[in-house]
């Protein structure tokens, strides 16, 4: 039997009139494309193509083989649409909505899988701050939506009609303008040493990030600028100004567009939960598709260590 990849591979050939043109147009380099042809070669027992300075031109048998290709390359694909049909990923739109460091971070790549895997089905992607992501999933105006939530915290109401799956932990670290003294040393810092220092206070009456201002509060942390509205990059940049310090997630210390210095706390227990919420009551094949890739995707991404880095400014590698 053929291998349907070698088989494109030829069909490519034959309409591109070389291997280099077929190559760049399916993403090959010219050798590896010329060692699937040379494979299929073997498994036909027979020369497909002459190759000359000018190009590449079919034999008989590649002539042949090129026109049962073509059949059996449309049947594939015809299989594929109506296999998509069946699971329900063949059309419609599925509706997401994320809140701003999932959606700038970590997002685009599972976008991206899906897209490839399911060409056939729209994305609408909408902007919702958690806990405003659980409403949304509930009411219906989204399939599926990023949301997280912080330790410690007073806890979310979930509706019944809604399931959330935890995806990642990760720990809030602080952030210090570079060369600030805190920033020195790669041991966990308590929290206690916090007492006194001018804070970039992280929206207090956010319902996510009230328990964490708490915290800061008891441990002596001073508020210095009040952010009210919760946009990390602000509080990062505000930092980086020296205006104060702040407590974030690690991947958003990690991934700062502004220069910055983070370090572990201790207690390690102040953290940010991300997750996915989807719909308990309702089955949606494309959304029970995507959300099998943020399993993926959040599982590669781990956990971030940034002990031992002093400036931090968003390395791409830290996150997936």
């Amino acid at each position: 039997m053929y291998d349907p990849t070698r088989l494109a591979a030829l069909v490519a050939v034959a309409e591109a009139g070389s291997i280099t043109r077929a190559a760049e147009r399916l993403g090959y380099t010219p050798p590896a494309l010329s060692q699937q042809v040379a494979k299929l070669e073997r498994e036909a027992g027979a020369t497909l193509l002459v190759r000359s300075h000018r190009g590449t031109r079919l034999t008989d048998a590649g002539e042949l083989l090129v026109v049962r290709a073509r059949r059996v390359l449309d049947e594939m694909e015809l299989a594929r649409h109506e296999l998509a049909g069946l699971t329900g990923l063949s059309g419609g739109t599925l509706r997401l909505g994320t809140f701003q460091t999932a959606g700038t971070h970590l997002l685009p790549p599972v976008l991206s899988a899906f897209r490839r895997a399911h060409p056939d089905v729209a994305l609408a992607v909408a902007d919702y701050e958690p806990p405003l992501g659980i409403a949304a999933v509930a009411a219906g105006e989204v399939d599926l939506a990023l949301t997280h939530t912080y330790r410690p915290a007073t806890p979310v109401p979930v509706p019944s009609s809604v399931g959330v799956e935890p995806l990642l932990v990760e720990e809030l670290v602080l952030v210090t303008a570079p060369g600030h003294l805190l920033a020195e040393g790669t041991a966990r810092l308590p929290l206690t040493e916090l007492a006194g220092q001018p804070l970039i206070s992280m929206a207090p009456h956010h319902p996510p990030r009230q328990g964490v201002e708490a915290a800061l509060a008891r441990a002596g942390a001073t508020p210095a600028v009040l952010v009210e509205t919760p946009v990390y990059a602000l509080v990062c940049a505000l930092v980086s100004a020296g205006l104060g310090v702040a407590v974030v997630p690690e991947m958003v210390a990690a991934t700062a567009a502004t220069p910055v210095s983070a370090r572990l706390l201790e207690p390690g227990d102040l953290r940010r939960t991300i997750s996915v919420v989807h719909r308990a009551d309702v089955t949606v094949p494309a959304a029970d598709a995507f959300r099998a890739l943020l399993r993926g995707a959040f599982g590669r991404a781990g956990r971030h260590r940034l002990a031992g880095r002093p400036e931090t400014r968003g390395r791409r590698d830290d996150i997936l």
